[in-house]
């Protein structure tokens, strides 16, 4: 869970490496460091913290080269330090590589490495990787992709690599399984990077590596790609969508608030070319393509893991209510181990951000392997999720670089909703008359998030007041407590302020032993619903002094004078009332923790892209 970020042409290096650092900074890290190959010297400069501490260690350090690699590291194997930063050396300091990933056999390979006099200075499975790769270079007498290729084969685990060579300034040999890497294309020059946020400045050409595959970049010469079998690969150009505008905070204080503030924009996106509000129609490709697949499901199994497993919950709600299909919500965590029942005429629905959730993909390849049929929900195009699924749909959310998902999670609950609207139609179980009304409302929604967005000075103000809190719960009902559960996660992530999500009948089964004059609890009562359930909720918290933050539907009078605050939402379906609520709370999160103090877009021991168990 770290960036990857590297350079080979005729400008110099360090200047790239650095700005690709800090546009991979939203991934979550504790240390970083740069190798730089030059005059025949290999460098290697890293620190514990930030990439301006990184800068700050190297401002008097020779910095020149037209080779290198760079690195943010997010700690698995050792503590956050200098040390265990990488770049790592190989012990004759001939070679150098970053690694994202983990090396499940690295204990059993360090121990022969030391019958054959390897020491070590790190406690990390990289540094144990590249004096492998030294090993077998040296003993076999091979180059170094080959080295790469024969070291790989005795590897177990996930990586993206890359590795320079000290005597050989012209070439990076860089391989990926289980973690993403992918290969700018340019004039002269080639760029690496975890993700394109770093290479779009400079390219919009990329090659997306795939799992098993080893690539070399040389100076003037062509891509080569082959597998660690040895298979030659054609490498596949693609065009990136996105563009450097997008990866900037455009005058925001934050990435997040900027991402919360697009939600509009990115759910007009996400429903463009696919809700016709004009013909009352919804077209899902992905959906389409696999009609009789969905049609004839037994059960739907939904597979994610964070927000995304959030969003999923609230898609069960939506496909069993307009298409009377079964639904399981998995953690990929829980899943991928607990050896489930997955038939043939199962569909097995992942939803990854990222597209690259390790524990995701995993549950994947395990339902892969049963039968099911794979539909992928994701965000980033090329991504491995949808490279290794039957179909699927993308959110077009745009770049979300924020670590706590907003605009991502809307997108998310968008798409469900559309399937599960599209396969209610198909299969005659959801009304037409109903389904008309639900797809002109959909069309109304992103108008409906620009009024709610002019709440946000007053939930700025109210939230100084919960400063104090050190924890809330969040309750609601049907649809609503997927909602409950998200915003206490926003909560959690960002303040760092212990927040539980319960349904609201739930609440006499424990969470009211907590309830006291010091207990925030945000009810989330919209009059669609649940309505009159909920308000006897309340009472039960106001007869305890708890204080109570309300979101309800405007003109709702009878919660807002039981609350101590309310936010008011746009009426709307019952199904779409998440789209709306979601904004509130994820608002309310960002001001606390604004207030506190907090870095709320790199938020401490968070990662963007979970990439390893």
């Amino acid at each position: 869970m770290c960036g990857i970020v590297g350079y080979i042409g005729k400008q110099q290096a360090y200047p790239i490496l650095i700005k690709g650092l800090q546009r991979l900074e939203y991934r979550g890290y504790d240390s970083a460091g740069i190798a730089l190959i030059n005059n025949g010297n290999l460098n290697v400069y890293k620190a514990k913290g930030k990439v301006a501490d990184l800068v700050q260690f190297a401002e008097k350090k020779d910095i020149t080269g037209n080779i290198g690699i760079a690195h943010t590291r997010w700690a698995t194997h050792g503590e956050p330090n200098q040390v265990n930063a990488h770049p790592h050396y190989s012990q004759s300091e001939e070679l150098a590589i970053i690694h994202n990933g983990i090396i499940e056999n690295y204990a059993v390979l360090k121990e022969g490495l030391k019958e054959h006099g390897y020491t070590f200075n790190s406690d990390t499975d990289t540094e144990v990787l590249i004096q492998l790769i030294e090993y077998v270079k040296k003993s076999n007498q091979v180059d170094l992709a080959t080295a790469v290729q024969l070291a790989l084969n005795q590897v177990v685990g996930a990586y993206a690599i890359a590795v320079i060579e000290k005597n050989k300034p012209d070439t990076i040999v860089a391989a990926r399984k289980g973690s993403p890497l992918v290969v700018g294309v340019g004039e002269d020059e080639y760029f690496l990077a975890s993700d394109a946020t770093p290479i779009i400045e400079f390219t919009n050409k990329v090659v997306y590596v795939g799992d098993e595959e080893i690539v070399t970049l040389e100076r003037d010469k062509e891509l080569r790609i082959k597998t660690i079998s040895n298979v030659e690969k054609t490498p596949e150009i693609k065009k990136l969508e996105m563009t450097l505008n997008q990866l900037e905070k455009g005058g925001y204080p934050h990435f997040m608030i900027k991402e919360i503030f697009e939600q509009p924009k990115t759910l007009s996106d996400s429903m463009r070319g696919r809700v016709n509000v004009e013909e009352n129609n919804i077209t899902l490709s992905g959906f389409i393509d696999n009609k009789g697949k969905f049609l004839n499901a037994k059960r739907i199994i939904i597979t994610a893991c964070g927000t995304s497993w959030h969003a999923g919950l609230i898609g069960m709600y939506a496909i069993e209510e307009f298409a009377r299909i079964p639904v399981e919500v998995e953690y990929s965590s829980e899943f991928r181990y607990r050896k489930p029942v997955i038939n043939k005429d199962d569909i097995v629905i992942a939803i990854s951000q990222s597209g690259e959730t390790a524990d995701t993909l995993a549950a994947v390849e395990l339902a892969r392997s049963q039968g099911a049929f794979i539909f992928g929900i994701c965000n980033v195009v090329g991504a491995s999720i949808p490279r290794n699924t039957d179909s699927g749909c993308y959110t077009h959310a745009g770049p979300e670089i924020g670590v706590a998902s907003t605009k991502a999670f809307t997108a998310q609950v968008t798409v469900l909703t559309m399937l599960a609207l599209m396969i209610g139609r198909e299969k005659g179980t959801l009304h037409q008359d109903r389904y008309l009304q639900i797809v002109q409302e959909l069309g109304r929604i992103p108008e409906k998030m620009k009024m709610l967005l002019t709440q946000n000075d007053a939930i700025a103000q109210f939230a100084k007041t919960f400063t104090y809190a050190q924890n809330f719960i969040y309750l609601g009902r049907g649809y609503n407590f997927p909602v409950a559960l998200e915003g206490a996660l926003k909560l959690k992530e960002i303040s760092y302020i212990h927040a539980e999500g319960y349904p609201a009948a739930e609440m006499k089964h424990g969470p009211i032993a907590l309830i006291s004059h010091e207990m925030p609890v945000v009810v989330i009562a919209p009059s669609a619903g649940m309505y009159e359930k909920v308000v006897s909720n309340i009472q039960e918290i106001k007869a305890r002094k708890g204080k109570i933050i309300s979101i309800i539907t405007e003109g709702d009078v009878v919660v807002k004078n039981l609350s101590d605050y309310s936010i008011s939402i746009p009426d709307t379906e019952e199904c779409l009332v998440p789209l709306l609520a979601a904004i509130p709370l994820q608002l309310m999160a960002y001001h606390i923790a604004v207030v506190k103090g907090c870095d709320v877009d790199q938020p401490r021991n968070l990662a963007k892209s979970v990439t390893v168990e």
